[in-house]
């Protein structure tokens, strides 16, 4: 088709075997949207188009993925507010009538309908990072680590102590957005047991949102990517690194906070005497 169809927040230019969606920029536009920058969508990713009344002299023509085609849509699980919704454009109604044009011509390019077996459309690209309540979260394409911030992170994640991820060792994400109660990003891994799982602020596998901390713009983002990267692994064991050298200013602090968290009982003799070990043999 070749065309573009400019509305509020996005533009949509229909080429022969996908739709290329722009996001605009602009204190206006939702930050997700500023954050995916554009997305090519192929039209074997989509299963339907609709155009229906919006809000305020609007009409909203969206295109409906079919399940499982875009990582982004498949970790927000249903999760995502009707304006963070990237497949919508909203146009003035005046315009209803080149919106129904574009969509009866998208409708007839459309040959695919149910669970796609793989995903389709391109997830933001590594390497991501967000903060969190708890930690800052960094996934660099190949390995997720988490870093504790002593001021959010639970006394069982400062036992734990920070955490590496490789891809390999995922068999999913979880995500909850921090705009609902116990917000929080979790990583499956293939050997939990069948028990119900810690509480999010417990399980050095999380991180937890708060008010200001794992916006959606950054973490759902972040989880579609790590999502993306687990489904697309091959079978092959996690290449074995060797961990990296740390700030010895990040260890004192590290062993500081790790005597206070002793002196307070919440952790054994044992527990700091291993725990300062491991510290010092990072340097």
């Amino acid at each position: 088709m070749g065309d573009v169809l400019a509305g509020f927040h996005a533009a949509w230019e229909f080429e022969s075997d996908s739709v290329l969606i722009r996001y605009e920029r602009g204190i206006r536009t939702p930050k997700l949207f500023q954050a995916l920058g554009e997305r090519r969508v192929p039209l074997s990713a989509l299963q339907g188009v609709t155009l229906t009344p919006g809000r305020r002299g609007t009409v909203v023509l969206r295109a409906e993925p079919r399940p499982g085609a875009d990582p982004l849509l498949e970790a927000a699980a249903g999760q995502l507010k009707e304006g963070n919704d990237p497949y919508r454009l909203v146009l003035p109604a005046e315009r209803e009538t080149l919106a129904e044009y574009y969509a009866d011509e998208l409708r007839g390019l459309l040959t695919e309908s149910g669970p796609a077996e793989h995903h389709l459309v391109p997830a933001p690209e590594a390497p991501l990072h967000f903060k969190a309540y708890d930690a800052k979260a960094t996934f660099d394409g190949a390995a997720v680590q988490f870093r504790w911030f002593w001021t959010g992170a639970s006394s069982a994640k400062w036992k734990a102590g920070d955490q590496s991820f490789p891809v390999a060792e995922l068999s999913g994400v979880e995500w909850r957005s921090p705009e609902v109660f116990e917000g929080h990003l979790r990583l499956l891994l293939p050997d939990a047991t069948a028990d119900p799982p810690a509480q999010p602020d417990q399980d050095p596998a999380a991180v937890v949102f708060g008010l200001g901390y794992g916006p959606v713009h950054e973490s759902l983002p972040f989880a579609a990517a790590v999502l993306a990267a687990v489904r697309a692994r091959g079978p092959v064991a996690a290449m074995q690194t060797a961990p990296a050298r740390r700030d010895p200013a990040d260890i004192a602090e590290r062993i500081r906070h790790l005597g206070e968290l002793h002196r307070a009982g919440l952790v054994t003799d044992e527990e700091f005497s291993v725990k300062k070990a491991e510290l010092l043999a990072e340097l």
